[in-house]
């Protein structure tokens, strides 16, 4: 279930509109019902409280103004891992080659 603070994208009609973070999920007088506050991540940044069963926060379709209407948390990519760095030592070593030189980035000339 998607929780206070989960980034999630809303769909339309199973297009993709905006992504949200939930910012507060607390219980409606209706039994059954969440009130749900999203901040709208678009510009302007905007506030939305949607009244919703736990199902739909959890990604099941509902209806909205005859529209289809659904909820995707969203979760980051994993990082793949590092490839294992040379250590301190590896640089230290006598018959490593040394490049003393430095490059600026600020001195490349602009094409």
């Amino acid at each position: 279930m998607a929780k206070t603070g989960d980034v999630v994208l809303i769909y339309c009609e199973e297009q993709p509109v905006f992504f949200a973070r939930i910012e507060d999920i607390s219980t409606d007088r209706k039994r059954d019902w969440y009130q749900v506050r999203l901040l709208v991540l678009q510009i302007p940044l905007t506030e939305a409280l949607w009244i919703l069963r736990d199902e739909y926060i959890n990604g099941e379709a509902f209806t909205m103004n005859e529209r289809k209407i659904r909820i995707e948390k969203v979760t980051a990519p994993q990082e793949p891992e590092p490839e294992s760095l040379p250590s301190d030592s590896d640089f230290m070593k006598k018959d490593a080659p040394v490049n003393d030189k430095v490059i600026s980035i600020f001195d490349r000339k602009r094409g």
